[in-house]
């Protein structure tokens, strides 16, 4: 099985650790995250990886090579514009069976496997990884009629979502919705995909995950990777 890991983009809430090393890069104890991320994808079958690269890519190429010390083949897709988090997707070769595709900065006890064999079970085209996550709002909010009048006043309210964690299984099929050289997120095609009524699902995962887009965010998946190392890499590299 094949993955995609989107690696081009600048990081610029971690700026400025971010001005120097991608994001991919950045240390999560003793090795980048994205290092985590491939000893994971090579625990659950996955022997292809390819890195959609664009900031910075002369270090990302430098540290992981051919990838062949991982016990992986890892090649390169380069983006001369940015192309927004969807649209890197459309200049990767051979994507001609059901593939990974995640952002290079997640930490997660996610088993890919798993996540797989759903995807299949569902028969659908697209599979979004999501977990919950609860939001507090330190304010008061205003609940209006549809007019200026007020309906009701929430102090401090918290409120419950279903957010993505930004690792997906698709099916070849969905390329047909990624024109070439243009730009595109992921919330667009979703909705690209959703309005064509193709079959698109979310897996819940109740497990650990952590994006490390933000600084205090990257400093407690840091911790929470020394506390929890043996839940996050396979036997063979903890040995």
């Amino acid at each position: 099985m094949k993955a995609v890991v989107l690696a081009g983009g600048k990081g610029t809430r971690l700026a400025p650790y971010t001005k120097i090393l991608p994001k991919p890069l950045m240390p999560i104890g003793d090795m980048p995250i994205l290092e985590v991320l491939l000893h994971q994808m090579k625990a659950a079958g996955i022997d292809e990886v390819v890195l959609t690269v664009g900031h910075l890519s002369e270090l990302l190429r430098a540290f992981f090579q051919d990838g062949s010390q991982l016990g992986l083949k890892i090649t390169y897709s380069y983006e001369d514009k940015p192309l927004g988090t969807a649209g890197p997707i459309a200049l990767v070769d051979g994507l001609d069976g059901t593939f990974l595709v995640t952002n290079g900065d997640v930490l997660t006890t996610l088993n890919f496997r798993e996540l797989l064999k759903f995807h299949r079970e569902q028969n659908a085209v697209a599979t979004i990884a999501a977990h919950h996550r609860k939001q507090k709002i330190d304010l008061g909010v205003l609940q209006y009629d549809g007019g200026c009048r007020l309906a009701g006043y929430i102090e401090k309210p918290t409120y419950d979502y279903m957010v993505s964690m930004g690792i997906y299984i698709f099916e070849p099929r969905v390329l047909d919705y990624i024109p070439v050289g243009q730009y595109l997120d992921f919330p667009d095609l979703v909705q690209r995909l959703i309005a064509a009524n193709e079959k698109v699902v979310g897996y819940q995962f109740e497990g650990y995950w952590q994006d490390l887009g933000r600084p205090d965010d990257y400093e407690s998946a840091g911790l929470d990777f020394e506390k929890m190392r043996s839940e996050f890499l396979p036997e063979e590299v903890l040995a």
